[in-house]
């Protein structure tokens, strides 16, 4: 119960994510604030999504997909009107799922914030929960602890509900089985390949084909427009690179800040639960109130009976061992019977929501405050970032303006702030995080501007990421040009013979299919080899869908596949044969599978009625437009 939740792996993942990256929900406020006009682009019920609570959302999955793909990653995928769909879609679920919590009473309680709080790797220090350290998580995202907690007691909540419908489906027996035997089912398969490269030398192009295809298709062999640029970036961290700290500052402010490096006490406590849901009220007490006399008798016996009777999974193998735990991270009735024992001491029986515990206290880490020495990097950096946080708001404007009104050199803005005149490799106009700060869509769109290109002047400021302004000039420039013909002469022509062999191979493999679904099969196949849907190594991945759907009721049957860029295949099934049986613990992981994709269904089609009962309108014209 309490040590389970406290290490609850899963729980731990999740939470650790929306640390690190922009929560997907907003708060309260802005689902039933009434704001917006005609440009919202969407409507739940009563309650409007905003074209800026939209933006915000498109920004976040931005970060996400960014943290994810790093140099991989292309801002132009969220360019689309699919994936901006998308997110409104995941927008209009979160909506409708609060309506329906908020319908239903439904809330995160107080302890389920603490247990999840205290389990969240990120916020300990040596294993420990850590206030210090909570707090500063949550400063360097911007957040409060009123406004992080409020923020995880609905997304705990949204989590409560959809979870309910997802656990709650009810999976066949024998639809699983027989989806398993599906999966295992071999197939006996003979191939015969015919490839494109044994149709290239049938292949006759006009004399002026290459010619053509070169004209017709002019922008496959542009070269784009290419820059190379001088650059200067103003952020936070190069203002705070100046700045230094006096002992006596890191002094005066610990001095005056003392609370935030109290350590509060701690205790350490063993258990024995005895769960109410199991045996009933009166017989989980009745069994409790047995094993401590048992235990009063003798003290030495507790980690041994907590093994063998405790239902709380998590810390009975440890002979009920709960490790360490600060104020407000137990439930009540819990920690007050903790606080009232001396070390060694055993409680009476003691009655929560989980149960009938007895509790051993075993060991007490005082209160105290930790010493200066201890905490002055810490407190050093806090200043710096403090203090260079308000330099860089006074230096933004200034940075922007000098740029702006010595628009012909970058040199006057770098002499003003301390800064390097740093240079580029030949850019193109699409962004690129390998180009590093210059990778910045919007820095490109300057920079390839008329103005800046004609002129050679500076771009303005562009705020890169918070805190990070760059500005650019272009010290040389390459238009876009048109490859010459004489030089891709040979690699068109080459295409082109590939694109008539595979036109050939896909006419010739059709008409033999024809004829083999008539009764005429002459041809050489090869050897017969087993495949199955859960092991089609032996055959081209493109023709694994084709192969398993190929008729059984009369063999053998016959299909073909195009393979892109190498041909066309042709595929005899001679027999089906039935799957070995699996052993329990892949048939269970199996099944597990599949009970997950039934219950991602049932999530679906409970989202789907929820949209359908709050009446969900979607603003077409405002979904599609881009961001000015």
């Amino acid at each position: 119960m309490f040590d389970a939740v406290r290490n609850n792996k899963r729980i731990v993942q999740v939470f650790l994510a929306l640390i690190a990256l922009p929560f997907a929900f907003f708060g309260v406020d802005s689902y039933v604030r009434d704001a917006g006009s005609g440009s919202d682009v969407a409507k739940v019920g009563d309650v409007k999504i905003t074209q800026q609570q939209f933006q915000k959302a498109l920004v976040d999955q931005q970060d996400r997909l960014r943290a994810q793909l790093g140099g991989q990653f292309d801002p132009k995928l969220l360019d689309t009107l699919e994936a901006r769909k998308a997110v409104l879609d995941d927008l209009i679920n979160q909506r409708v799922l609060l309506l329906e919590a908020n319908k239903r009473r439904m809330f995160a309680s107080d302890e389920a914030i603490r247990n999840t709080i205290g389990s969240i790797e990120a916020f300990k220090v040596d294993g420990k929960f850590s206030v210090e350290r909570y707090e500063a998580a949550l400063r360097g995202q911007g957040m409060s602890p009123a406004g992080f907690e409020a923020q995880l007691r609905q997304d705990l909540t949204l989590q409560q509900l959809a979870g309910a419908i997802g656990q709650s489906g009810l999976n066949s027996r024998i639809v699983g089985e027989r989806l398993l035997a599906l999966q295992t089912e071999k197939r006996d398969i003979s191939e015969v390949r015919l490839a494109l490269d044994s149709y290239l030398d049938k292949v006759k192009l006009a004399d002026d084909a290459a010619k053509k295809y070169y004209d017709e298709n002019g922008k496959q062999f542009e070269v784009p427009e290419q820059a190379r640029a001088e650059y200067v970036v103003l952020s936070m961290e190069s203002i705070g690179s100046q700045l230094a700290v006096t002992d006596a500052e890191v002094s005066a402010w610990y001095e005056g800040h003392k609370k935030q490096f109290e350590q509060p006490e701690e205790r350490r406590a063993s258990h024995i639960l005895i769960a109410s849901e199991k045996l009933g009220k009166d017989k989980a007490k009745a069994k409790a109130e047995e094993l401590l006399k048992e235990i009063r008798k003798n003290p030495a016996s507790f980690g041994e009976l907590a093994k063998k009777n405790s239902d709380d999974p998590g810390s009975a193998a440890k002979g009920g061992d709960l490790g360490y735990f600060g104020q407000g991270m137990m439930v009540k009735p819990f920690e007050d019977a903790t606080l009232k024992l001396k070390e060694g001491e055993i409680s009476e029986v003691v009655e929560s929501d989980f149960g009938f515990h007895i509790i051993k206290l075993t060991g007490i880490h005082a209160a105290k405050l930790k010493p200066l020495a201890e905490v002055k990097g810490q407190i050093t950096e806090e200043l710096k970032k403090s203090a260079a946080s308000r330099k860089f708001a006074e230096a933004a404007e200034a940075f922007s303006n000098t740029v702006y009104e010595q628009p012909d050199s970058l040199q006057p803005v770098a002499e003003k702030f301390k800064l390097a005149v740093k240079q580029s490799e030949w850019l193109v106009r699409q962004a690129n995080p390998a180009q590093g700060p210059l990778g910045n869509e919007k820095v490109l769109a300057a920079l390839f501007s008329g103005d800046s290109v004609k002129n050679r002047r500076n771009t303005e400021a562009v705020e890169i990421a918070p805190n990070t302004l760059v500005a650019a000039r272009i010290v040389d420039y390459k238009p876009m040009s048109l490859q010459p013909f004489e030089g891709l002469k040979a690699s068109i022509e080459n295409l082109l013979r590939r694109q008539e062999a595979q036109a050939m191979a896909r006419k010739d493999g059709e008409a033999r299919l024809e004829a083999l679904r008539k009764g005429e099969d002459k041809l050489n196949w090869g050897a017969g080899k087993l495949v199955s849907r859960m092991d089609a190594r032996l055959i081209p991945q493109p023709a694994a869908p084709t192969v398993f759907k190929m008729d059984t009721g009369k063999l053998p049957s016959y299909a073909g596949v195009e393979l892109p860029g190498a041909g066309y295949a042709l595929f005899r099934l001679n027999k089906v044969v039935a799957g070995e049986a699996l052993d329990p613990a892949r048939q269970q992981a199996m099944l597990g599978q599949l009970a997950q994709i039934g219950a991602q269904e049932d999530v679906r089609l409970y989202l789907a009625a929820l949209r359908g009962r709050y009446k969900v309108d979607i603003n077409q014209a405002a979904l599609e437009a881009k961001e000015r």
